[in-house]
C-alpha cells in the first residue's frame, strides 16, 4: 500500500482523568460507538469536545465510514455532504479509533466487548425498509426505493442490482417523503447532469438507457399532511424537459395565510401555474389521497409489473385539509384508479432492527416502534418516560433512538442530546457498564487479537483514507469527483 501524507492532528486541550464511579482506578474513560454515520460522529465530537480524554472506538459494518452521507444522499446533492469534513476531524484526534469491516454481534459479540468499556452508544441507523403487504408485491418491476437508492449510490449490497427502467414508460413511486422525490428526480434527470456526480458508472450506463417518462409519486393524504420539503419539489418542477402536473385546487384549504411558513410557502409553489413545455418528453405527477391495493402483473402466468392499482380516500373531516395529522379513510361507494407502471418503488420508510445479541446485555428493542427504548438517549428498561429507569452505560443516537426520521440537521441535535446526557453521567459520577475494579478498559485493544484470529479483516482510518484516494484519483480520469468502490472485496483487495 502506497504511503500518504497524512495532516498532523491538532493537540488536545488537557483534561483531567474521569472520575468514575465506586472504581477508584484513574483510566481514561472508553466508549464503543457502534455505527459510523452522521448520528454516532456527531455524538463522538460532542463528547470529545467536552472531554477530550475519552477514548472512542467507532465500529462499522463496512470497510468504509459515514453510512447514509454516502449511500442515502443523493449524488446531485454533493452539498448535504459537506459534514464529512467535520468528521474527518473528529476522525484525525488520537483519542478515535475506526475499525470498520467489522459486524458487530456476529463478528465480534456485544457480551465481549462489554467487559472492555465504560459505555455502549448504539448509532448503527435503520438497515430495513418497510414493506407494504399487498398483492404483486414480489413482482418484477417492484422495489424498495432504499434498494433503488443504495443501487445508484453504490451500496455494496445493492450494487448488483438491476432495476427495471427498460421495459416501459411509466413508473409509480409510493409514498410522498424526500426519498421518494430522491428516486423520481434522478429517474427523471437527464442522465449527463449526473456524469459529475459520485453516481457509479454503472448505475450511469443503465439510467442512460432508461425508457422511463412518466413518474407518479403516490401519497395516501394530501398536500399538506405531505413529507416532502419544498427544495425537493422545486427541484422536480426545475427539471429541463420534464413538465409537472397541475394539482387540484381543492385538494388545499381556502385560507393559505393561516397556514405555518413553511407549508404557507409549500403550498403556493405546488399551486402556481407553471408552464407547459410542449417540447417536453417527460412528465412527473404528485398524486394524493391514494392507498394501494395490488401489484398487477401483464398476465396470469407472468411475473412482470404492468400497473399499480389504488382506492381512493377521502378526509374523516372534510375541514381538515391544513392538519398535518389529519386522518383518512376509504371513500364509499369504493373507488379505485389504477396507473400503468412498469416499475414501482416502495417509499414508505426505514425500519431499525435490533442487533445480534442485544439481549444478553439486557438493551430492550421496540420492535412495533422501531427503536432503542430509551429516555433523552439514555437507554431504559422502560419507554415509559414518566418514570424511566436508565440502564447503566448505555446510550442511542440517531434512527436507532428515535425511529426514521428527519434529516442529518435534525440527527445532529438528537446526537448532541444524546452526548449531553452522556457528558452529565460522566462528569456526575453515574454507574456505568464497569464500576468494578477489574474491568480492563482495553477497548478495541483487549478484542483484536481474538476476533483477527478468527479471520476477521478489519480496516482502520488510514485504511479508509487510501480507499477515499484511490477513488479520487479514478473519478479524475472520468472527469468527476469520485468513482466509488461498490463491493466490499474490492476495497479490501486494495488494502493488500
Amino acid at each position: 500500500m502506497m504511503p500518504i501524507a497524512f495532516r498532523a492532528p491538532k493537540k488536545p486541550s488537557t483534561f483531567g482523568r474521569i472520575r468514575r464511579h465506586v472504581s477508584t482506578t484513574q483510566r481514561p474513560f472508553r466508549l464503543a460507538v457502534i455505527g459510523s454515520g452522521p448520528a454516532a460522529f456527531y455524538a463522538s465530537s460532542k463528547v470529545l469536545q467536552k472531554h477530550p480524554d475519552t477514548f472512542i472506538d467507532m465500529y462499522e459494518r463496512l470497510p468504509i465510514p459515514f453510512g447514509l452521507v454516502r449511500y442515502g444522499v443523493a449524488p446531485d446533492h454533493p452539498e448535504v455532504k459537506n459534514c464529512q469534513e467535520r468528521f474527518e476531524e473528529v476522525a484525525a484526534l488520537p483519542n478515535f479509533n475506526f475499525i470498520g469491516n467489522i459486524n458487530v454481534g456476529v463478528d465480534v459479540s456485544l457480551k465481549d466487548m462489554k467487559p472492555h468499556y465504560d459505555a455502549f452508544l448504539f448509532a448503527y441507523g435503520a438497515s430495513k425498509d418497510r414493506e407494504l403487504g399487498i398483492q404483486g408485491e414480489d413482482l418484477e418491476g417492484v422495489m424498495s426505493a432504499r434498494a433503488f437508492v443504495g443501487w445508484y449510490n453504490g451500496l455494496p449490497e445493492y450494487s448488483h442490482l438491476k432495476p427495471i427502467l427498460e421495459r416501459g414508460d411509466d413508473a409509480v413511486v409510493i409514498g410522498q417523503g424526500n426519498v421518494a422525490l430522491d428516486v423520481a428526480r434522478i429517474l427523471l434527470s437527464d442522465v449527463d447532469r449526473l456524469r459529475k456526480t459520485d453516481m457509479p458508472e454503472y448505475a450511469l450506463e443503465l439510467l442512460s438507457r432508461s425508457k422511463i417518462s412518466k413518474v407518479h409519486a403516490v401519497g395516501r393524504r394530501g398536500p399538506m399532511q405531505a413529507a416532502f420539503t419544498i427544495k425537493e419539489v422545486r427541484e422536480l418542477i426545475n427539471l429541463s424537459n420534464v413538465n409537472f402536473s397541475p394539482i387540484p385546487n381543492e385538494l388545499f384549504p381556502a385560507d393559505l395565510k393561516a397556514l405555518p411558513r413553511p407549508r404557507k410557502r409549500l403550498a403556493e409553489l405546488l399551486l402556481k401555474d407553471h408552464p407547459i413545455n410542449s417540447t417536453a418528453s417527460k412528465s412527473f405527477t404528485l398524486d394524493f389521497l391514494l392507498s394501494p391495493t395490488t401489484f398487477n402483473a401483464s398476465s396470469p402466468t407472468s411475473q412482470k409489473l404492468q400497473s399499480v392499482e389504488f382506492h381512493q380516500n377521502i378526509y374523516t373531516d372534510p375541514s381538515d385539509l391544513s392538519n398535518p395529522s389529519a386522518s383518512i379513510h376509504p371513500s364509499s361507494p369504493p373507488q379505485n384508479l389504477t396507473l400503468p407502471a412498469t416499475a414501482a418503488f416502495r417509499s414508505i420508510g426505514y425500519k431499525a432492527e435490533p442487533l445480534p445479541g442485544m439481549s444478553d446485555i439486557s438493551v430492550p428493542f421496540d420492535s412495533k416502534r422501531g427503536f432503542i427504548t430509551n429516555y433523552l438517549g439514555r437507554i431504559t428498561s422502560t419507554s415509559n418516560s414518566a418514570s424511566p429507569i436508565s440502564m447503566p452505560g448505555l446510550y442511542v443516537a440517531g434512527w436507532a433512538k428515535r425511529g426514521p426520521t428527519g434529516v442529518i440537521a435534525s440527527t445532529m441535535e438528537d446526537a448532541f442530546s444524546t452526548a449531553d446526557s452522556l457528558i452529565h453521567d460522566i462528569e456526575t459520577g453515574s454507574p456505568m457498564l464497569n464500576t468494578e475494579e477489574g474491568s480492563t478498559g482495553l477497548g478495541w485493544e483487549g478484542l483484536r487479537k481474538e476476533t483477527e484470529g478468527r479471520g476477521v479483516q478489519t480496516t482502520s482510518w488510514r485504511d479508509w483514507l487510501w480507499i477515499d484516494h484511490l477513488e479520487k484519483e479514478e473519478g479524475k480520469k472520468l472527469g468527476k469527483e469520485r468513482e466509488k468502490m461498490t463491493s466490499v472485496e474490492e476495497m479490501l483487495g486494495c488494502l493488500e
